[in-house]
């Protein structure tokens, strides 16, 4: 059974890795860069709702393996039709991004899924799912990050191919989790309300001000979440345009050099148990904050050429703002809320952070990357925008760290 979900989490993240990171620069190379964070934000606004509903429908009518199957079905017919207009020698903006907001939408109900099936699979193989689960996520990481390599090395960085890439994951993904267990449908009196189903009932931890303070600030550092992963390709693509870069490793191969830092993600999840117990929430948040400052500070001094160095740094500490926020602050939530509400709790973190957060994040970095970057014509002027956009987010960061450490109260004990 272990092997069997660790090829399944194998496939869910590969079926991401093949575009997320990459579809910027598809997307800038076909003239539509100023739009690029109308596609990322996409991801923000089906999480707000796409996944709760399709919870629903596997509590009270479609067992949630079948479900899976049938969003994964849906999510990789949605994208090869993006791949499909795509490839087209007109493009077409609407059709490729109508057919992407449902790709997406049943990608993230599929991913909020897998984690039911999974559960529910190691419940009745007997296995310990706090002990046992974690080494098998860890190959959906392994996962994605080969199909960003697969992707570059097919030189489909900045092709619609990288969505048939996906797409074909995915179908794979629908056909082969049927041999995953089923899941029962919950017959019980006592069925889900919407609002709870929405997370909506944990909204009453806002009257505790520690965790409104916390959901707020979740929200703010939310913000970044994104920004990375919708423009570190096109940006580092860029340098193409100058002479002395175009030639570099890094331009040839953005997506290798940016899945440093999903290599980073899967090593600091092991370093988190232990920040926990030894400085608590509020210093591991503020370690997140600060790392985040330094995500985009780097990206803004390095190149592809003697700067290197500082993009790989980028990468590198990537893993520790990630982790040490999504995966820190998840834990958090759990221990600090009460049992009955604890899977709300969890929906209301997510929607704070990768839902309205990002959402804001990615449209805001949009924005401002059209204004210094996608306005310009001449190469140094558009790295110069460049550089000013990843000063602009660091400043963010930091000032969001520096109100945290002042606002949020928390007392910590290591007992």
């Amino acid at each position: 059974m272990k092997l069997k979900l660790s090829i399944m989490n194998f496939l869910q993240f590969a079926v991401w890795g093949a575009y997320l990171t990459s579809m910027g620069a598809f997307l800038d190379k076909h003239g539509f860069g100023e739009q690029i964070g109308t596609f990322y934000a996409s991801q923000g606004i089906v999480s707000m709702f796409f996944p709760a509903i399709m919870g629903m429908v596997a509590d009270r009518y479609i067992q949630a393996q079948r479900l899976y199957v049938i969003c994964h079905l849906l999510s990789a017919l949605s994208i090869l039709g993006v791949g499909y207009f795509g490839l087209q020698e007109t493009i077409e903006f609407s059709k490729m991004y109508t057919l992407f907001f449902f790709a997406i939408g049943f990608y993230m109900s599929s991913l909020s899924l897998s984690y039911s099936v999974a559960y529910n699979a190691l419940d009745k193989s007997g296995s310990d799912t706090i002990k046992d689960f974690p080494p098998i996520r860890i190959w959906g990481t392994i996962g994605f990050i080969l199909t960003m390599w697969l992707v570059d090395i097919l030189k489909y960085q900045d092709s619609a191919k990288q969505f048939i890439v996906s797409g074909i994951l995915g179908l794979v993904l629908a056909c082969y989790a049927n041999i995953i267990p089923k899941c029962e449908i919950k017959n019980t009196l006592e069925k889900k309300s919407f609002t709870s189903a929405l997370g909506l009932d944990a909204f009453k931890l806002f009257k505790d001000s520690k965790m409104a303070m916390f959901f707020i600030f979740s929200m703010l550092l939310g913000v970044a979440l994104q920004i990375t992963n919708s423009y570190a390709n096109p940006f580092i693509r860029s340098f193409g345009a100058l002479d002395e870069f175009k030639d570099t490793f890094g331009v040839e191969h953005a997506n290798i050099l940016i899945s440093l830092s999903q290599i980073s993600e899967t090593l600091c999840i092991l370093l988190i148990p232990f920040f926990l117990k030894k400085f608590g929430i509020k210093k591991v948040m503020l370690i997140a904050m600060s790392a985040w400052v330094l995500r985009f500070l780097f990206f803004g001094l390095g190149n592809p050429g003697s700067g290197v160095w500082l993009f790989v740094l980028s990468c590198i500490v990537y893993g520790v703002a990630f982790d040490f926020f999504n995966v820190s602050g998840s834990l958090f939530v759990d221990k600090e809320t009460d049992k009955t509400i604890r899977s709300s709790a969890q929906g209301l973190f997510m929607l704070m952070t990768n839902g309205i957060g990002a959402t804001i994040g990615t449209l805001t970095a949009q924005k401002i990357i059209n204004i210094n970057v996608y306005s310009k014509t001449e190469p140094l002027e558009i790295w110069q925008g460049w550089q000013s956009s990843w000063y602009i987010f660091a400043g963010y960061a930091l000032v969001v760290a520096i109100l945290f450490a002042i606002f949020f109260k928390y007392k910590h004990s290591d007992n």
